[in-house]
C-alpha cells in the first residue's frame, strides 16, 4: 500500500506547486485552496466561482449526520482566488475539466495529475488526501493544536488525527480524549436498534457490489480511477483503525 503523506518540507512543496502551475494554473489554484484551507478535494471541485471568491471562510456539511464545519481562508489565499476568478462567470465552476467544457474537473483526473507530478519528482506518497494532510501537518507544526484539527475533520479521537498527519501522538492528549464515558456512549449508540451492524452491513454490501462489477467489460477508465481513489482512502481508514487503541 502506498501511504499518502503530507508534503513536509518547503522546497518539495514549492517544487510541487510550480509543476502544477506549469501544467495548468487551475491545478495550482486547486492545490493552493486545499493546502490553505483543509477542504477535501471533492468539496473544491464542486465549487463555483461565486462560492469562494471574496470569502473569508467556507462552510461545508460533512458526514451522514449533516455536521457543519467552517474552513477559514487567509487574506493571501483570498487574494489569489480573486485574481484567478476575475472576469470569470460567477456561476461557472471554479476548476473546470477540458478547456472546451464548462463541466467541473473530475476527481479522477485531479488524482491522476497529482500522482503524475509526484512520480516526476520521485515521490510515491502523493494522492487525493495530499492537500488536506499537508494543511493539517503545517497547521499542527505552527500551533500544536491537534484538537482543532480533530474537530475540523470530524475524527473520533486525537490519535486518529495524529496518525492522519504522520506524527507521533502526544500521549497525554490522546488519553485525555479517549475516556471510558466516550467509549461507553459509542457502545450504546452502536447497539441501539442494531445501528452498528446495519452500518457495517451497508458498507460490506456496497463493497461487494463493486467487487462483482470489477471485471465487467462495460467499465471505463474513470470507473477504475474511482476504485483506485476509494481503495486509497479505505486503506488509510483501516490503517488508522488498526493502529488506534
Amino acid at each position: 500500500m502506498n501511504w499518502v503523506a503530507p508534503i513536509k518540507d518547503d522546497k518539495t512543496l514549492n517544487e510541487f506547486r510550480e509543476k502544477l502551475k506549469e501544467l495548468d494554473l487551475k491545478y495550482y489554484i486547486m492545490f493552493e485552496i486545499g493546502i490553505g484551507t483543509g477542504l477535501q478535494l471533492q468539496e473544491i471541485l464542486k465549487m463555483k466561482n461565486k462560492d469562494i471568491t471574496g470569502k473569508n471562510s467556507i462552510t461545508v456539511t460533512i458526514g451522514t449526520k449533516g455536521i457543519e464545519r467552517e474552513f477559514k481562508i487567509s487574506p493571501a489565499l483570498k487574494q489569489t482566488i480573486s485574481d484567478y476568478t476575475k472576469d470569470k462567470d460567477p456561476d461557472g465552476y471554479l476548476i473546470t475539466g477540458h478547456a472546451s467544457s464548462s463541466a467541473p474537473l473530475s476527481r479522477e483526473q485531479a488524482y491522476r495529475v497529482f500522482k503524475s507530478v509526484g512520480r516526476s519528482m520521485g515521490i510515491s506518497s502523493i494522492g487525493a488526501q495530499t492537500m488536506r494532510k499537508t494543511f493539517a501537518w503545517r497547521y499542527y507544526k505552527e500551533t500544536g493544536d491537534i484538537y482543532y484539527l480533530q474537530e475540523l475533520f470530524n475524527h473520533a479521537s486525537p490519535s486518529i488525527t495524529y496518525r492522519y498527519i504522520g506524527e507521533k501522538p502526544n500521549v497525554s492528549v490522546v488519553l485525555k480524549k479517549m475516556t471510558p464515558e466516550e467509549n461507553e456512549r459509542s457502545r450504546y449508540m452502536l447497539y441501539l436498534n442494531d445501528n452498528g451492524k446495519k452500518r457495517l452491513g451497508a458498507i460490506v454490501d456496497e463493497l461487494s457490489g463493486i467487487l462483482e462489477q470489477f471485471d465487467s467489460p462495460a467499465n471505463n477508465d474513470a470507473f477504475y480511477g474511482r476504485i483506485d481513489c476509494l481503495l486509497e482512502e479505505l486503506e488509510i481508514l483501516m490503517e488508522n483503525f488498526h493502529n488506534t487503541r
